[in-house]
C-alpha cells in the first residue's frame, strides 16, 4: 500500500470514528451538541476529501476543546487511539515528502502493534487471565450489557480458559504478522472481528472504528519494510 493511499484510507476511517462519537453526543447527551456539531461537520469534509490538511488542523484544534471539556480523553482507549491517529495523520500531512513524514505515519503503526502486544503481556502475567477467572468475572459480574444467555458462560471454566489463552496468544503474536503479507491480512481480520465481537457483546462500539482507522498505517509500514 502506497503512503498516499494509506493516508487517504486513514482519513476516511478516522472521519467515521469522529462521526460516530459526535452522533452519540449530539443525539443522546443534552447540552453537548454545540461542542460536537463542529467535529461532525469537519468529519464530513474529511470524508469527502475536501481540503484534508486544513480540516485535519481544525479537527486537531477542536480536539483540544473536547479534552478541556472532559479533562482528558474521557472514554479511555478508544478516544486515545482516535486522537493518536488524528495527530499522527495531521503531522504526516503537514510534513513534506521524506523520512520525517514517513516517520510520523510509521509511529502510528508501531503504536498499534504495541497496543496489542502490551495488552497481551499485561494479561499473561495476570493469574486470573491465565486461569480464565478474569473472563468468568466479566460474564458473571460486570455491568456490560451482556444478555442472560451470555452470563451463563461464567459457568463454563474450560471454555473461558480456552478463550483467555486464545486472546493472549493472539495479542502477543500480533506484531510478528508484520513480517508476512498474508499473515498480516489474517491478523488484521481476526483483530477486527475481535473488536466487533466486543462491540456486540459488551457495547464497546467505539473501539471498532478507532482501531480500524489505524490499520492502513500497518499495511503501509509492512510494504515499506518488505518492499
Amino acid at each position: 500500500m502506497s503512503l498516499e493511499t494509506a493516508l487517504r484510507a486513514t482519513e476516511v476511517l478516522l472521519a467515521l470514528v469522529f462521526l460516530q462519537q459526535s452522533a452519540e453526543h449530539i443525539f443522546h447527551r443534552r447540552g453537548e451538541a454545540l461542542l460536537f456539531a463542529p467535529r461532525a461537520a469537519l468529519s464530513l469534509l474529511l470524508l469527502s476529501g475536501i481540503a484534508p490538511l486544513p480540516v485535519l488542523l481544525a479537527l486537531s484544534a477542536h480536539s483540544l476543546l473536547v479534552l478541556h471539556r472532559f479533562s482528558g480523553p474521557y472514554n479511555g482507549g478508544s478516544d486515545r487511539m482516535g486522537l493518536l491517529t488524528l495527530y499522527c495523520l495531521t503531522l504526516a500531512q503537514t510534513l513534506p515528502p521524506g523520512s520525517a513524514r514517513e516517520g510520523a505515519f510509521g509511529y502510528l503503526a508501531v503504536q498499534v502493534l504495541l497496543s496489542y502486544f502490551i495488552s497481551g503481556q499485561v494479561k499473561v502475567i495476570n493469574p486470573d487471565w491465565r486461569s480464565g477467572r478474569a473472563l468468568q468475572d466479566v460474564f458473571a459480574f460486570s455491568a456490560y450489557p451482556v444478555s442472560e444467555d451470555l452470563r451463563s458462560l461464567a459457568a463454563r471454566p474450560r471454555l473461558l480458559w480456552l478463550m483467555s489463552w486464545s486472546v493472549m496468544l493472539f495479542e502477543l503474536a500480533f506484531p510478528v504478522a508484520l513480517f508476512h503479507p498474508t499473515a498480516l491480512i489474517a491478523a488484521l481480520a481476526v483483530a477486527a472481528l475481535f473488536h466487533l465481537a466486543n462491540a456486540c457483546l459488551f457495547g464497546l462500539n467505539r473501539f471498532v472504528w478507532a482501531w480500524l482507522a489505524a490499520y492502513p498505517s500497518i499495511l503501509w509500514l509492512q510494504d515499506r519494510l518488505l518492499g
